[in-house]
Order: structure tokens, then sequence, then C-alpha cells
């Protein structure tokens, strides 16, 4: 079944109708960013006190961070596997696998034993299936972005390419909100720890309800149809043997750029995240000094900051259709050095303070976020497209996500509980970023069908 009609004018383009594309690229990383989301808060919430021997507090949460951070480096072997499918086979069929794989690790992990029944293999397990959802997550990205990009009408592949990345924060929202929601019907009264029944179950439903979510996105997903930009590729006779070999041959500049276009974008989100959500509860005169936000109170600040997210990563996509993909990143990532910079006086300014952390950070965090699901695969012409954009993304993972919050919480150790070396940290890596999109292109006029 061909994916290209032509119009009235004799132009070709593609069959499947904007709002089918816009659904399954925005569906399909809203569940997968669910499943890591979902992971991400049981990390700090859960793990700690259920996969990993009783005793200090915090190695047991610098163990669940690692964890964490395993998924990223499993992301770029999931991007080469799932990019060579997608650059050979075709982006329908990868965008499905990527989401079955995702969707049995994520519902797995709600059946695993605690390390109190069976001791070390319930990390071991842990680990296995979280290495599972990052191999997943390496696949799914640039999948979702390329549907996006490539069925875009002319002169507005960023705004659509906004809408794989709005599953980000969608995804937080719903896996967040569901956890707060289990959380009050299950009390606690140590605002430090969640409930005996909380951690006994409460914890699983999450984890188990992923798989509703994936009969959904693998149900709108079965109905696409395959990109012009793919199909004229097989006609041409241009698909890759090995589009890993090719990328790295011929487009290796574009690799690394994109990988550092990518690097203050990964940090931003999980300090905004992962590390936040453990420097808020943290007490204000405990070992590890912290915000001292019971845990309901801050997810519903995070939430509120995540709004900001969404909006702003829906905003970015104009932009960058206007203004270009570099000159609005280098812009916003200029205002990520400078935000970085002030952590301390806006966290030390009591609940204004934080909430003002918390929607500058996320604001940031979608104006960096949303311009990427164009910028990336337009580095790469389109038979080696999935697999250059999926390393740039995910490689990019094992630099800023996947030792982010690990380096946070040694730095706020180091730093006797100030987050300043957390902030200057966020600040170094945006110089980086900055570096490389002065070193870079312009891509926002490039021949996606090429």
């Amino acid at each position: 079944m061909s994916s290209v009609t032509v119009d009235a004018s004799g132009v070709p383009t593609p069959a499947n109708p904007r709002s089918r594309v816009i659904l399954a690229s925005l569906i399909g990383t809203t569940i997968e960013f669910y499943d890591f989301y979902v992971y991400a808060t049981a990390a700090v919430l859960v793990f700690p006190h259920l996969f990993f021997p009783a005793g200090n507090d915090t190695t047991a949460l610098l163990a669940s961070l690692a964890v964490f951070g395993a998924a990223m480096i499993a992301r770029p072997l999931g991007a080469v596997f799932f990019g060579h499918l997608g650059d050979k086979r075709g982006r329908k069929v990868t965008l499905i696998g990527a989401l079955l794989t995702m969707g049995i690790a994520t519902f797995l992990i709600g059946l695993l034993p605690t390390y109190s029944s069976v001791g070390w293999f319930a990390p071991l397990m842990l680990v296995i299936l979280r290495l599972a959802q990052g191999f997943a997550l390496g696949g799914e990205w640039s999948g979702a972005a390329l549907v996006a990009t490539e069925n875009a009408p002319a002169g507005k592949r960023a705004i659509f390419g906004t809408f794989p990345q709005l599953g980000a924060p969608l995804g937080f929202i719903i896996a967040n909100g569901l956890f707060l929601l289990i959380a009050e019907l299950l009390p606690s009264n140590d605002p430090s720890r969640p409930s005996d029944a909380f951690l006994n179950w409460g914890w699983r439903i999450p984890f188990l309800f992923s798989a509703v979510m994936v009969i959904v996105g693998l149900w709108v997903r079965s109905t696409l149809v395959e990109s012009a930009a793919f199909e004229n590729t097989v006609k041409k006779g241009q698909v890759q043997k090995v589009p890993l070999a090719a990328a790295a041959r011929t487009y290796w500049k574009e690799l690394i750029l994109g990988t550092f276009y990518m690097l203050a974008t990964y940090v931003l989100f999980y300090l905004m995240t992962t590390f936040s959500l453990s420097y808020g509860r943290a007490p204000v005169h405990g070992k590890l000094p912290g915000l001292g936000y019971d845990y309901r109170s801050f997810v519903l600040m995070l939430i509120a900051g995540v709004v900001f997210f969404g909006i702003f990563t829906m905003v970015s996509g104009p932009l960058a259709d206007r203004f270009g993909r570099r000159r609005t990143l280098i812009w916003i990532t200029l205002a990520i050095v400078v935000f970085g910079l002030v952590w301390v006086p806006m966290l030390g300014a009591g609940f204004i303070g934080v909430m003002s952390w918390l929607i500058v950070g996320f604001t940031l965090m979608g104006l960096t976020f949303g311009p990427m699901g164009a910028v990336l695969p337009e580095l790469f012409p389109a038979n080696v497209r999935y697999t250059g954009s999926g390393i740039s993304y995910n490689v990019a993972s094992i630099l800023g996500a996947a030792v982010a919050p690990f380096i946070a919480v040694a730095l706020w150790n180091a730093g006797g509980g100030s987050p300043f070396l957390v902030g200057v940290y966020l600040s170094a890596m945006a110089v980086l970023t900055l570096i490389a999109l002065l070193l870079g292109r312009e891509t926002r006029d490039v021949d996606i069908a090429l």
C-alpha cells in the first residue's frame, strides 16, 4: 500500500492524515515517557526501600538512581537496533516493536518480588527490565519524530515535531498524577516515607496500568501507512545495507553535533524531575538537607511546573519555524546557562522562590526540548535518518541523563546540602551545548524527502 498521493498540482504528499500523524507520534511517546517516569518516581520513592539492603538511606538512593541511569546506557543500543530496522524495513513496524518492548518491560516490573523475598535476585531483575525500558525508548523517540516531521506540511516541520516532544510532559503528569492518587488513597503518617500498603502493593499499580495504555498505542500505530520519505528511499534503491556504518562514515560530524545539541536538554530535564523530587522531599535538617516538603505537596508543585513544560514545548515549534532552529536554541541555551547560576537565591526564597524555580526550569525545558523533534532528523538524509537521529538523541542520554541524577546527588552531598554546585553543573553542560550550536548549521530549509 503506497503512502503517497498526488494533489491537484501533481506534487506528491503523504497519505497519512495530519490528525493521525499527530496522534500516532503523540500517543506513543506519551506512553513511553509515562513508563519511564513511573520508574523514575519509584526510583526515588519506592525502590530504595524495597530493592536494596536496609542501611544508609543515601547509599540506597544512589544505588536506585544508578539503576535508573543504567537504562540510558541501553538507549544507544536500542537506537542502533531499531534504527537499523527503521531505515531498512520502515518506520511503522519499528515503532510498534519499540512500544511493545517498553510495555512488556514496564508491566513485568510491576510483578517483581522485592529484596526481602528473594535477595539480590530482585535488584538484578530490576536492572534487566530497566535495561529493556531503555532499549525500547532508544528506538521510540526517533521513530515518532520521523513520523511527525516526514509527514509535516511545508514550513511547519518544527510545529509537527513538537507533538512527539509533548509526550514527555504528558507522560510525566499522568505517571506522577497516578502515583499521587495512590498515595492519597494509601496515606502515610511519616511524610518522608510511603505507607506500608503503598510499599507492599500500591506502587505496582502504575506499572501494571501501562498494559492498558500500550494496547491503545498499538491500535493507533497500526493504522499508519509508511512515510513518503522512506518509500522514496526504497524506490531509488538508496536503502543502506548497514545504516549505522553509513551514518558513522559520512555523517560523523552530525552525529557528534546532534549529541551535544541534546546535552543541556537532558541534564536540565532530569535535574528538574528526578533530582528535584529527592531534593524537594529531603528534610531541612537531615543528614542531606533539602527543602522539607512532603511528597504530596512537592509532586503537585512539580506537576504545576510541568504544565509550563508542555505549554512552552508547543510554543517552541512556531518560534523554530519562524526564526530557525539554530538561532532559537542558541538564545534558549544561553538562558539555561544563566538559570543554573541562580539556583541558590531562587531556592532560598521560600515557596514563591521554589515555585518560580520550577516554572522557569520547566519553561526552559519546553523551549529547548520542543525543536529537537525537528532539528535532529533534519541533520540526516532519509536513508540513515532513523539511525542518525536516534543515536544522537540517545548517546546524549548517557552523557546527560544517565549521570545527571547521580552527579547531582554527589554534588548536593559535597555542597553540604546546598544546590549551588548542582546549578553550576547544569550551566557547564549548557555551555557545551552552546558551543555545538555555534559550530552547527541551520536546518530549517533542508529537503526532508531526500
